[in-house]
């Protein structure tokens, strides 16, 4: 018993050393990611953790971040939208109340996104989706912000650019109605397209649903419009097949597509068939320079392939999250108090340097921003073409 008494007493001792404040203990700051880990775009969901990993690694090694006169670590803790918006909204529910985090990353896609959003505005817990481009994500949410530019943005870009470099006097245009993004995204391009060319331009404005995979009847209405240029701001899953089939059916003429196109798994999936052409985004790869090449390096040497616009974008927002908290000044300790606090900081960040641009929020929490005009190259690679700015 004797020998055992000194190891007791010790135990207790370093228990109570490693639970007293401000001994050994560290403060931890919860941050909860809502992403989609399966479902139809699990590459977006990697993406977005791996994203996340190598920045918590950095973090965490350096020792923490510093808020005022203390030192917390991170904690992400990741859960599964399973690219559905019941689950986004399940998600988001538990993070909130029972993992208790500061903010919320994510949902990345608009059809998760909104309703999650809604979630976090009512719960006043600070979200950020790196991704979501359609506006009613953040529309009356103060607790709501994004990483990325908007879908009313982004329409008249495309349309632009398809009217300059094309030459392109009519356009077709081919999206899932059942979905937000895209559904929103085609409309502002429409509305875009016939402010240039005039109304009755966009020939064909060809619908389907989520989960549809034979597009003929679409394609056939298409290529017999006469249409210049066809616009298809789907996600990288369905582009492959959109594009296959079109060019099956005989459609030789160029197809352009939005940020959703930008995943690491479009070319394994699309291979010859996407090769020349183009689509809006966030940021380039190939030929990046500075922090953004650095990203992509730290990123490709841990995982094997080069990050898409999700990941960058994800690391911007964890960025601008990390760089609110340490705005406030100090936490309370209070989770409301806090989560108010993260807001506020949020609101008022300016000229912002991400890897995927230099961003300023608006009031409504969206940040002002350019966008990048893409070109597939003969490797496969997503080649810069040019910058459009606000």
């Amino acid at each position: 018993m004797s020998q055992r008494k000194p190891l007791t007493v010790f135990l207790i001792l370093m228990a109570v050393l490693v639970c007293a404040p401000g001994v050994w203990a560290v403060d931890t700051i919860k941050i909860g990611f809502n992403i989609p880990l399966t479902g139809d775009i699990p590459k977006v969901g990697e993406g977005s953790k791996y994203a996340a990993e190598i920045l918590l690694a950095e973090v965490n090694g350096a020792g923490g971040i510093k808020v005022g006169d203390k030192t917390y670590m991170l904690q992400f803790i990741y859960e599964d939208n399973e690219s559905k918006a019941e689950s986004a909204t399940a998600a988001a529910l538990k993070l909130i109340t029972q993992d208790q985090v500061l903010a919320v990353i994510g949902p990345q896609a608009s059809k998760q996104a909104i309703p999650a959003g809604e979630v976090c505005n009512s719960y006043k817990t600070p979200m950020i989706s790196p991704w979501s481009t359609n506006p009613q994500t953040t529309t009356d949410r103060p607790y709501v912000f994004r990483a990325c530019f908007l879908d009313p943005f982004q329409g008249p870009v495309a349309a632009k650019f398809a009217s300059e470099e094309f030459q392109a006097k009519k356009a077709a245009v081919l999206y899932d109605i059942a979905s937000d993004y895209p559904m929103g995204l085609a409309q502002y391009f429409k509305e875009a397209f016939e402010k240039i060319h005039g109304p009755g331009s966009v020939v064909a404005f060809e619908t389907f649903t989520t989960k549809d995979r034979d597009f003929s009847a679409q394609l056939t209405n298409i290529v017999k419009s006469g249409a210049d240029v066809l616009f298809t701001p789907q996600y990288y899953d369905e582009v492959p097949l959109i594009v296959k089939q079109a060019h099956q059916l005989g459609w030789k003429k160029p197809i352009m597509g939005s940020d959703s196109w930008g995943s690491a798994e479009l070319m394994k999936l699309c291979g010859d068939d996407c090769k020349g052409l183009f689509f809006t985004t966030h940021y380039a790869a190939a030929g990046a320079k500075g922090a953004t090449k650095e990203f992509i390096d730290k990123y490709n040497a841990k995982y094997g392939y080069v990050p898409d616009d999700v990941a960058a974008l994800t690391w911007d927002a964890i960025r601008l999250l990390i760089q609110a908290i340490q705005n406030t000044g100090g936490l309370t300790g209070n989770l409301d108090k806090d989560r108010e606090k993260v807001k506020n900081a949020l609101a008022q960040i300016k000229d912002f340097d991400g890897i995927t641009g230099k961003m300023t929020f608006t009031p409504e929490g969206d940040p002002i921003k350019c966008a990048v005009v893409v070109k597939i190259s003969d490797t496969g690679e997503f080649e810069f073409f040019k910058s459009v700015c606000p």
